[in-house]
């Protein structure tokens, strides 16, 4: 492991793994959807195209990765772009993605990672939010674009990436970057400046633009690469959209490593397999609905494990969401070998990590477990007090990766920072050995007759049921009791027929189950329904709010 300094910005680690590792593959891509080989979109870079039988692939070095920064911030810095402005990416993952985040950063400019999922209008309000200056968007989103057009091109750079041609609207990335020094701009950063605006999940309205300064980006590196043992020798495998903190600062542990990042575009059970199997992979970023698929496709026979090479894939973690310890059980059974963790946090503590299980804790699944490398914790009560040890609080976190601030919201930001410390939202308590345990969203807390029922511990339960893929627990208003439970359900591919309707499980079979929970806590209705989760595994509570739970919820809607 090449130790890298920890008062490094993210920038100097990758002229350090440039400088150390410049021949060694830093990035590969896979993407399973494209069989055909393509045209080559990059220049002075190794392209590797496969056969029609197996998944479109490319890769560069960590030289490659650090001259494709220096070409992208050398052409933003002849447009006029410098500090203090932003710059945003709209883009899927691919292997230009991290390139061109690491060139705007080296311009001593924001950046601005959006959602692919954003409609036209969330796109407009965000790039208006953070008073982007510029816009990196890619062909999927072309329409989109086109659409708000009047809006977003104003006093805004726009630099198109694609095969096809470029739009008359925009300008094209890959020429203009092609005949762009690959000298570094060299343009001093400090651990304090402005590095990045990140978007909260947004599901309960416009997101929130969340500053981060490079402290923070950094943090996430060394404590990532330190929570999870990485080395240089380490393979991760990255699913989740890198506009996301997860997945981006975990991969930020191979960046503080100088280990290979594999970016995969396709999430069936056997893509992972065999994107693993072939590239070697050694760490593996699972969201719970993904565990639970390679599970139960692995339990009905769609999948052999013994048909892939596994046995050098050491770690497989979970985070975004809480994890059902049901779930944990099943994988160990079948990987007994793997370690795992799973890490807490929010986007506002600079992604996962602030609170983690750690790797020597598997005796202690359920939990989210204790304060991450340089971080702290603590549960309080509404007025901020410290509750006792055992009892139900929000959970407040202090470290290097807190944000700096709500951009362009001074009120939010005074309901979420007080004296350096997080609110989080979340509902948690801790144990007797110190661990932190999840109980649920502060706004999801079901009040049913005076009494407080929380979702995450009844989901936990029913997720243990050997029919149930995911569930979903959430209050609808009740005219006597102000709110009850209700389970939204959803069954196992097997229990259900072609028209997605359960064949062999009934609600009486749900409430029989449940009869091991106390009274108070068994949901007052069940659905078989899917389960919806966003783009980082959290399950959608607002929608199915709104499904299930009538107009009477809409104020809840507006507390995130």
């Amino acid at each position: 492991m090449a130790e890298q300094n920890p008062m490094m910005t993210v920038v100097d680690m990758l002229r350090c793994d440039a400088r150390l590792y410049p021949d060694e593959v830093a990035l590969v891509e896979v993407n399973p959807e494209v069989l055909e080989p393509q045209r080559q979109t990059w220049r002075d870079f190794d392209l590797v195209h496969s056969t029609k039988t197996k998944a479109y692939r490319r890769e560069i070095t960590w030289r490659v990765f650090d001259e494709k920064a220096n070409r992208f911030a050398n052409l933003l810095i002849s447009r006029g772009v410098g500090k203090g402005d932003k710059v945003a990416i709209l883009l899927y993952n691919c292997l230009e993605w991290l390139p061109i985040y690491f060139g705007i950063l080296k311009t001593g400019a924001v950046v601005v990672p959006l959602n692919f999922r954003y409609t036209g209008a969330e796109i407009q309000y965000c790039l208006q939010k953070a008073e982007a200056d510029a816009l990196v968007f890619g062909p999927e989103f072309r329409s989109r674009v086109e659409d708000r057009l009047g809006s977003i091109s104003r006093n805004r750079l726009l630099f198109y990436i694609g095969d096809d041609p470029c739009p008359d609207f925009a300008e094209d990335y890959l020429w203009l970057t092609s005949n762009c020094p690959s000298n570094d701009p060299n343009i001093p950063l400090a651990l304090d400046e402005d590095a990045a605006i990140y978007y909260s999940s947004g599901t309960t309205g416009f997101p929130k633009a969340i500053l981060h300064p490079h402290l923070s980006l950094a943090q996430a590196a060394e404590m990532e690469a330190r929570h999870h043992e990485t080395t240089h020798d380490d393979v991760f495998l990255c699913i989740p959209p890198l506009y996301h903190t997860g997945a981006k600062f975990h991969w930020m542990g191979s960046l503080y490593t100088g280990s290979r990042g594999v970016l995969l575009r396709g999430v069936s059970p056997q893509t992972i397999f065999q994107t693993v199997s072939d590239e070697g992979c050694t760490i593996v970023w699972l969201l719970v609905p993904w565990a639970q698929d390679i599970l139960t496709a692995i339990e009905e026979g769609q999948l052999n494990p013994r048909d892939y090479k596994l046995d050098q894939w050491r770690l497989m973690h979970i985070g975004a969401q809480p994890v059902p310890k049901s779930l944990i059980r099943r994988w160990r059974e079948v990987f007994p070998h793997h370690a795992y963790d799973t890490n807490y946090g929010l986007s506002e503590s600079t992604g996962p990590g602030c609170v983690h299980l750690g790797l020597e804790n598997i005796d202690h699944v359920g939990a989210i477990g204790k304060p991450g490398y340089r971080w702290e914790a603590k549960i309080c009560d509404d007025d901020g007090h410290e509750v006792q040890q055992g009892e139900a609080g929000e959970l407040w976190v202090k470290g290097p990766g807190v944000m700096r601030c709500y951009y362009g919201d001074p009120k939010a930001t005074a309901e979420a920072l007080r004296d350096g410390w997080l609110l989080t939202g979340d509902m948690a308590r801790q144990d007797e050995d110190g661990f932190y345990w999840l109980v649920d969203r502060k706004k999801d807390v079901i009040i049913m007759g005076g009494e407080n029922i929380y979702p995450v511990q009844i989901e936990d339960f029913i997720a243990g049921h050997p029919a149930v893929q995911d569930v979903a627990v959430i209050g609808v208003p009740d005219e006597r009791l102000g709110e009850k439970s209700l389970a939204v359900i959803q069954l196992k591919p097997n229990h259900l027929d072609a028209d997605g309707n359960p064949t062999d499980i009934t609600e009486q079979d749900i409430n029989d189950f449940c009869l091991d929970l106390p009274r108070y806590k068994r949901p007052r209705k069940i659905v078989f329904a899917p389960v919806p989760r966003n783009a980082t595994g959290k399950i959608e509570k607002p929608k199915l709010r709104r499904i299930y739970g009538g107009e009477g919820l809409v104020a809840r809607e507006n507390e995130a």
